[in-house]
């Protein structure tokens, strides 16, 4: 039987979340369970309609004491009760508040619920959950990743390595500054989703949104609305229908999905630089790690794969939250199914997270074969800086000069510094130079810039944004 003791296996289950990447992980689902599952939705949902209470109470509609039994019965009713009975009545909501009164006296039945719509409920239990996923995990999460990538951007911020470009040596840079500028992405990324998160809105606005059943109770509806979410730590959606203005969820599951793009962005160069003839950089591999079903010798980067992976199986969905800005009137029902998967962004973005900052934060770097890489050209990035001094001197088509002197050297198998130093013509501008632009294009690998200070700045400037320090 795939069902034991009441309970699912999670082996007899569909999505990966609950056979891989949330449910077998004991602290995801303590941190993500409240904002992310059908129960935390459920029990936000509750807690709307407990404030909803509370605020009828002060405008004198209900007794305290019946607003705080609504309040009793929110946080006592439980998922299995209310998926009961919306097995019996086909309706979620009405489930929700059936189940409250089955909780409550005869005197505080009528006001449950009493002037809301079902999406007053949802849509301000959402947005709730989804700010208070953010801030409560979400971000301290991502946080604490770019903590680790700026320990590891300052161990590394002399380290030289070569820059690429399009896949070629372009010229030398520091590996430090290039995991700090990983750093600065998701430093604006963590503040990205922090501002989304703030702007998410809810409402108390009835069924159109022209507050037609609050009317009848109340004298200032709009005042109403912002007390019933004031309960909640949250803003009234400026103009909403039956549903919430869709634009701030749309910016939120963007923050996320876009920070899902700069984690793949980090997992497919780190694993590029494991490939077999770059070999800069290394997953931590344990002594019982197998790496290949059939080749023994094999270390797979298969963490940095699963990264850039879930970025592909996530970064679609933000088609369907697009799709889902477009309600007809008032609104329809087509993003009641797409709507649903939003919970899942959040989880795929907090594991992969969590995932990154393991391995980044026992990373192995090989300092000397990022040197045998850089001089694997013999210099030949020095044409830059080459190019540049020699205009600097009067050299009218420096450019074109050092472009010769690069083909004479591959032509020749010789070092770029040899094939320089052999072109008579340009010895007249090379004699023009200073000492110390004449040493540097013959040792070019001290051609770094301000790398390495620039490491240091990224890092000081979002500790301080972040608050890491």
């Amino acid at each position: 039987m795939p069902e034991e003791a009441g309970r699912l296996s999670p082996f007899d289950c569909v999505s990966p979340f609950d056979f891989r990447y949330y449910a077998t992980d004991a602290r995801l689902v303590e941190l993500l369970g409240p904002y992310v599952t059908e129960r935390g939705r459920l029990r936000a949902e509750a807690r709307v309609e407990a404030a909803a209470a509370r605020v009828l109470a002060r405008h004198g509609i209900c007794s305290s004491e019946a607003a705080e039994e609504i309040a009793r019965a929110a946080e006592e009713v439980t998922a299995e009760e209310i998926a009961a009975e919306d097995a019996r009545i086909h309706h979620e909501t009405r489930a929700l508040v059936n189940s409250l009164q089955h909780r409550v006296s005869e005197a505080a039945r009528p006001f449950v619920h009493l002037t809301l719509t079902s999406f007053d409920v949802k849509d301000t239990a959402a947005a709730w959950r989804f700010r208070e996923a953010a801030t409560k995990a979400i971000v301290p999460e991502l946080n604490e990743l770019i903590r680790v990538l700026i320990g590891l951007a300052r161990r590394e911020q002399d380290t030289l390595q070569i820059g690429r470009t399009h896949g070629q040596h372009g010229v030398p840079i520091t590996f430090g500054l290039s995991v700090a500028c990983y750093v600065s992405r998701l430093g604006g990324r963590s503040e990205a989703i922090g501002r989304a998160a703030a702007g998410l809105r809810g409402k108390i606005s009835g069924a159109v949104g022209a507050y037609n059943a609050s009317s009848l109770l109340v004298e200032d509806p709009l005042a109403f609305e912002r007390d019933v979410l004031a309960e909640l730590g949250l803003e009234p959606s400026p103009s909403s229908t039956q549903i919430v203005e869709a634009e701030p969820l749309t910016d939120y599951v963007h923050a996320l999905v876009s920070t899902l793009g700069v984690l793949a962005n980090i997992g497919d160069d780190l694993r590029n630089l494991q490939r077999t003839e770059i070999a800069e950089v290394g997953e931590v591999f344990e002594a019982e790690q197998v790496g290949s079903s059939t080749m023994p010798h094999k270390r797979n980067p298969w963490n940095f794969e699963n990264v850039k992976s879930m970025w592909k199986a996530m970064m679609p969905r933000m088609v369907s939250v697009y799709a889902d800005q477009i309600s007809e009137h008032q609104r329809d029902l087509t993003n009641s199914a797409s709507a649903r998967f939003v919970p899942e962004v959040i989880v795929a973005l907090v594991s992969t997270v969590q995932r990154l900052r393991r391995i980044m934060s026992r990373l192995v770097t090989d300092g000397e074969q990022m040197r045998r890489n850089l001089d694997m050209t013999r210099g030949m990035f020095a044409a830059e800086p080459a190019y540049i001094l020699l205009a600097s001197v009067g050299h009218p088509d420096a450019h074109e000069a050092l472009r010769r002197v690069t083909l004479r050297a591959e032509s020749e198998g010789i070092p770029f510094a040899e094939a320089l130093q052999q072109a008579e013509e340009l010895r007249p501008y090379l004699d023009r130079l200073p000492a110390a632009h004449r040493e540097l294009l013959a040792d070019p690998s001290r051609y770094v810039g301000q790398a390495a200070r620039k490491t240091e700045l990224l890092c000081a400037l979002w500790e301080e944004r972040l608050g890491l320090g």
